[in-house]
Order: C-alpha cells, then sequence, then structure tokens
C-alpha cells in the first residue's frame, strides 16, 4: 500500500459493504437471473433512496465514493465507486486531459492540475508502436474528445483501434458524454468536415487523430501537441500493423492560406490559428495541388447520431449495457481489470466505477460481468474504459489539497493516460 493510500486504510472496514449473509441472500435472490458477477453482501444501489451505496462517503455535495466486493467467475475481486448526483447544480463532469491531445499524465496530477475532487481514467489509446520501428507513439486515444463544449479530436478508424475488439454493433464512435442540459447519455460522434479552395471541395477524414483513413486526408490544429504526425499514416482501414504509407504529403496553413508544403509528415507544436493538413495515398496526391498563397477554408464538427442537445464533454469507449440490457456478444471469458460508467436516473446520476489492481484481485471481471455488475449498481446504461494498468480511482476528502489513489493500479504505480472524467464541485 502506497503512502497516498494509507488514509483511507484504517477506516476500510467501516467504508466496505459487507452486510450479512441474510442480505447478500436476499440480494442474489433478487437478481438471480444475472449470469457473472454479483455484489458481495451489498444491497443494489437502485434499492436505496437517492441510489446511494452502504457505506458511502461524502466527499462533495452530490458526489460519494464506496468500495465492496464482487463475486466474477474468476474469483473475488474488489470494486471502487464514485456516485455522482448531477441534480445537484454544485456538481459537474468534465474532462480530465493535459492539454494536448497527444500527451498523458497520471489521472491524480490531471485531476489535481483542473481541480477536480475525484475522477477515473478514460479512453483507449495508441500506446506502443512495436510493428512501426522508428514511428513515434502519440499517446492519443481512440475515439473522439470533446472538453468545456469545444470539440478537440475525432475517431480512428475501428480496424486501428488499439482497445480490446469492439462488441458487435459498436464503433470508435462511440462516446459517453454530459450534454449542456446537465444530462449523461451514450451516443455516436461522427466528424463532418471539409477542405476547401477555389478549386474546389475534398472530406476531411481525420482530426487530430493517430490513424487516418487510407486515401484520406486529415486536419491537425493547436490541440494536437508536439508530437509527430507520421503515425496517422501508417496501418490500414482494416489492419494497425501494416506498413506507414510511401504517398503522403502534408500542407500548413496560416490565417487561411497555404504557408508551407512538405512529402513527409512533420512534428512539433502547431501554432494557435494553424492548420496542418496530412494526406495519404489519394488524399497525398490532393494536396499536391495545393501551392503557396492559396486560400483554404478547413472547417469541422462532430455529428450526433441521437442528441440535437451540444456536448459540454465527451469521450470514447464502447457500450456495455443500454436501455437495462447487456450488449449481446460481450466476452465472457476474458477477466481485467475494469473501468466503466454507468448512467441512472435519465442520464441524472452516474456511476464511475474501477476495479483494484491489487494482486488479490487482479483477476478482475468479463465485460459481460461488468455489464452485470452495472445493472445491479442501478445503471440503465453502460460504457467500457481502458481497463489493465491504465485502471484508476482518484478522491479527495473534503478539507486534503490533493487527491489520492484509492484503487491499487494493476501496474503498482499510475500509468500515464491520455484523458479521463473528472468530477467538479462548486
Amino acid at each position: 500500500m502506497t503512502h497516498r493510500q494509507k488514509r483511507f486504510a484504517a477506516g476500510r472496514s467501516d467504508r466496505t459493504i459487507r452486510t450479512s449473509v441474510r442480505s447478500a441472500l436476499a440480494f442474489l435472490t433478487a437478481f438471480g437471473a444475472l449470469a457473472g458477477a454479483a455484489l458481495v453482501g451489498a444491497a443494489p444501489a437502485s434499492g436505496l433512496p437517492g441510489g446511494t451505496v452502504p457505506g458511502s462517503t461524502t466527499l462533495a455535495p452530490g458526489v460519494t465514493y464506496a468500495q465492496f466486493d464482487v463475486q466474477g467467475a474468476k474469483g473475488v475481486t474488489h470494486a471502487h465507486l464514485l456516485t455522482v448526483d448531477l441534480r445537484n447544480t454544485h456538481v459537474r463532469l468534465g474532462l480530465l486531459y493535459p492539454g494536448a491531445v497527444a500527451a498523458r499524465a497520471a489521472v491524480s496530477r490531471m485531476a489535481d492540475a483542473q481541480g477536480a475532487v475525484a475522477g477515473i481514467n478514460g479512453d483507449f489509446f495508441n500506446i506502443s508502436e512495436a510493428q512501426h520501428p522508428g514511428v513515434e507513439v502519440t499517446g492519443s486515444t481512440d475515439g473522439p474528445a470533446i472538453v468545456n463544449g469545444h470539440v478537440l479530436k475525432s475517431s480512428v478508424p475501428d480496424g486501428q483501434r488499439f482497445g480490446p475488439e469492439l462488441p458487435p454493433g459498436t464503433t470508435t464512435r462511440d462516446v459517453l458524454g454530459v450534454g449542456v442540459d446537465r444530462r449523461a447519455r451514450l451516443d455516436s460522434l461522427a466528424l463532418a468536415g471539409s477542405v476547401r479552395t477555389p478549386a474546389g471541395r475534398l472530406p476531411l477524414g481525420g482530426l487530430n487523430q493517430y490513424a487516418l483513413p487510407e486515401g484520406s486526408v486529415g486536419a491537425f490544429t493547436s490541440d494536437w501537441g508536439s508530437v509527430s504526425r507520421v503515425r496517422a499514416t501508417c496501418g490500414t482501414d482494416t489492419d494497425r500493423a501494416a506498413d506507414c504509407s510511401t504517398d503522403t504529403y502534408e500542407v500548413t496553413v496560416r490565417k487561411g492560406r497555404v504557408v508551407a508544403t512538405s512529402d513527409t509528415p512533420g512534428k512539433g507544436a502547431i501554432a494557435a490559428g494553424t492548420t496542418v493538413l496530412v494526406g495519404r495515398e489519394a488524399g497525398a496526391q490532393r494536396l499536391r495541388k495545393f501551392f503557396k498563397g492559396e486560400p483554404v477554408t478547413v472547417t469541422h464538427r462532430l455529428v450526433s447520431a441521437t442528441s440535437r442537445k451540444a456536448y459540454s464533454f465527451a469521450l470514447g469507449g464502447y457500450p456495455v449495457l443500454k436501455g437495462g440490457r447487456p450488449l449481446s456478444g460481450l466476452d465472457d471469458t476474458a477477466a481485467a481489470v475494469r473501468t466503466a460508467v454507468g448512467i441512472a436516473n435519465g442520464g441524472k446520476r452516474l456511476l464511475l466505477f474501477a476495479l483494484d489492481g491489487a494482486p488479490a484481485y487482479r483477476k478482475g471481471l468479463t465485460i459481460s460481468e461488468v455489464a452485470t455488475t452495472m445493472r445491479s449498481l442501478g445503471s440503465v446504461d453502460a460504457f467500457s474504459l481502458d481497463g489493465g494498468g491504465s485502471t484508476t480511482l482518484v478522491a479527495r476528502v473534503p478539507g486534503a489539497a490533493t487527491v489520492t489513489v484509492r484503487n491499487h493500479p494493476s501496474g503498482d504505480a499510475e500509468r500515464r493516460v491520455p484523458n479521463g472524467i473528472g468530477v467538479f464541485s462548486t
């Protein structure tokens, strides 16, 4: 146990969710139809006043923390849960990120830097490039991201993602977000954008993403960071490990005019008001027709599949529970340490769920068990985020200056990640 986790250790027996065998049997009977994991000795959150979990500690108005055991097929694991009530106007959720799309930081560091009272890790991301020696790892996420209403990036092709195989019917465009109406929802966000010149218009295939569709043109802005843009031209739409394209071109646009061109994607910080266009194959051939001084207009936005409400924040992952039903085809064999988010009460209550990575609990849960566990906690919809060594849950007790890591990361130390969900109290 690290020094940062000791302050909650002494009272752990009082805060963990452990009731009598009678209560456990009553719970298991009530939810006997649920396959897979079951909370050990815990009542379902949906059956309690306000949807809280027994033994919860209040971190701030509308924000509680609890921990409890979960019985999975591979054994007992330990869970940490933040419950956030968005009906309380003093609490909000937002995107934790290190200030650039192609950058990573520990969840605790991002939470403290942004003043969050709690948080968890976020989307799956470009963590290695063993198949492409010499290509710089971007650390960028698979899915879309929105911070404070501002679009940071769009999603990579499904075949390029670094996360596990997606359940049937899901894509890298899937997001969990909170709208300007303060309601959380699951959605799908697709990029709509274009590059226009006096000679014509071409569609935009990507925005600040580590992998572009074959034959497309992608835009990189100051939100990207300083990491090399070469990775965007590697792999194919169906094979992440495929070779990098040999047909590439880059155009730099500043204040609406072409100011520079290059045969290869570059690196380095992109100034505000500047957009770098990167093309591969057919996209590169189109960009080669651009010339210095030519006027260029680049537009981009993310289009929702289900909602007319703008998002204050959103991040990628994939759904595991919709309308109270686990998605079909969820894996029920591979167990691991997991992070997930549940939505209840019409999008007004969220459950931020992270498993413990201590050796005694490291076998974790399958994705199918995550779905049934989130349902037993009262979630109607649920969304899986990055797990394994990335799974991290942090929280700050009232009066403390910084957050502490509440679970044991399975890598024995916090992994630097590209984003997360922050809980903020005003």
